[in-house]
């Protein structure tokens, strides 16, 4: 019997313009579907555990409030309407679509559960507007256009008790920045990789609260995606190219910005507004002002797909394998009820596939009893037990378990940042 075809990968690209979201098949290379209505800034498309999309809607010039829209894979007509209380620049899915985090143009960051879509939290965390979020387990990063980046314990913030215990409602805050952050991302949790106008790349340990590196390039840097086989991270320049960065570099070098950059794709003739790797770092794909987008093979370094999205900028790229299961009644996104207690305005939910399939997640266990990933170092390894139930109020040894954690992230960094062989080419 022969074996079963490998399911679909599809390249979604958005654009700030009203042109929809195009997907096209990555294997083939034909469009397949393209969700319309959509106009979305940069970091405002999530793929919901593979299961729908999601995207927050640039509001109009001016306005004070935009919309999210979610799109079934199947129908390219919007799904789902909901009207956040206020617009959202940033939107995140976790690993298992249980949960979306928003962050608003106001400086606002919200949590909501998707099963339910009831909001679970909101909390002030920037002066100005959040321009990019990562998520690692409890760990949340976001960046702002205020040029600062915050580490949010998910944890604490989500337990009454451990807020009003914590000195700050951060883990961390970073201000090295000197202009608007523009992307973020994890590398295992342990690190992460920042982006900013500022023409800097900054490399900061979650489990140290420091930064570890910065890295200089000669053009402000719009987007970040690490290379999941290595060491090595790819940056999105306002000058049109791609630059391929260690993310260490040998001990001789002294750290500097020459033996940090290996090198650069150039493919795109404006801005390179977005950048996504596939799970195995083979391919990496890039969307640019010009509204192209690129499929790239990073062993080659060449492109091996090209796609015309529109006249607008591409803004969003992302690379999905589509979970084509027929879902329960998706839920608009509640959004905080005005203090004089008016009541919220009904969101628009369109017809919608009858037959249920669970969606994991439920306001009791809130990024709570977790598995953490099995870290392996010099052929051994370790797995620590979650036991935290805080929407109950019932940390179990949650010092302890934390800080075995963070333990394990510091060797993590030593072993990428200090003991890493050179990633220079010979």
């Amino acid at each position: 019997m022969a074996p079963p075809p490998p399911p679909k990968q599809l390249v979604l690209a958005a654009s700030s313009a009203d042109a929809g979201v195009a997907a096209w098949d990555l294997r083939t290379g034909a469009e397949e579907i393209r969700y319309r209505p959509c106009a979305s800034r940069p970091h405002a498309l999530a793929s919901v555990a593979g299961r729908f999309l999601a995207a927050a809607q640039a509001h109009p010039a001016g306005g004070n409030s935009s919309t999210v829209h979610f799109y079934l894979w199947d129908k390219p007509q919007v799904a789902v309407k909901s009207f956040p209380a206020e617009p959202i620049r940033a939107l995140l899915a976790d690993q298992e679509g249980s949960y979306l985090i928003g962050g608003g143009s106001n400086g606002n960051l919200f949590l909501w559960e998707v099963a339910s879509g009831e909001l679970l939290h909101t909390w002030h965390a920037h002066y100005r507007a959040v321009k990019c979020l990562a998520l690692y387990d409890y760990l949340l990063v976001s960046g702002s256009e205020d040029g600062s980046i915050k580490v949010w314990d998910l944890i604490t913030v989500l337990d009454e008790q451990s807020r009003l215990e914590a000195k700050t409602p951060y883990l961390y805050s970073f201000n090295q920045h000197a202009l608007p952050v523009t992307d973020i991302a994890c590398f295992l949790g342990a690190i992460a990789v920042s982006s900013s106008e500022d023409q800097t790349c900054k490399i900061w340990s979650l489990s140290e609260g420091r930064m570890l590196r910065s890295i200089s390039f000669p053009t402000s840097i719009d987007s970040v995606a690490l290379d999941p086989r290595s060491h090595v991270f790819y940056v999105g320049g306002r000058d049109g190219k791609i630059y391929v960065t260690a993310m260490g570099v040998d001990v001789s070098s002294h750290g500097s910005d020459e033996s940090s950059i290996l090198g650069a794709l150039d493919d795109h003739s404006k801005a390179v507004t977005s950048l996504a790797s596939s799970t195995d770092g083979l391919l990496l794909v890039s969307g640019s002002e010009d509204g192209n987008v690129r499929v790239w093979d990073t062993r080659s370094q060449q492109v091996t797909r090209k796609f015309k999205h529109s006249q607008g900028p591409v803004t969003n790229v992302l690379i999905v394998t589509p979970k084509r299961v027929n879902l329960p009644p998706l839920h608009p996104l509640r959004k905080v009820c005005s203090a004089n207690g008016e009541v919220e305005p009904q969101s628009v939910i369109l017809p919608r596939p009858e037959n249920d399939v669970p969606i994991p997640g439920n306001r009791t266990s809130i990024f709570v009893e977790r598995y953490l990933d099995e870290f392996q170092y010099g052929g051994s390894s370790m797995l620590l037990d979650s036991a935290l139930n805080t929407h109950n109020g019932a940390p179990n040894q949650q010092g302890e378990w934390r800080g075995k954690y963070l333990e394990l992230q510091d060797l993590f960094v030593h072993e990428v940042l200090d003991q890493m062989p050179s990633l220079r080419n010979p």
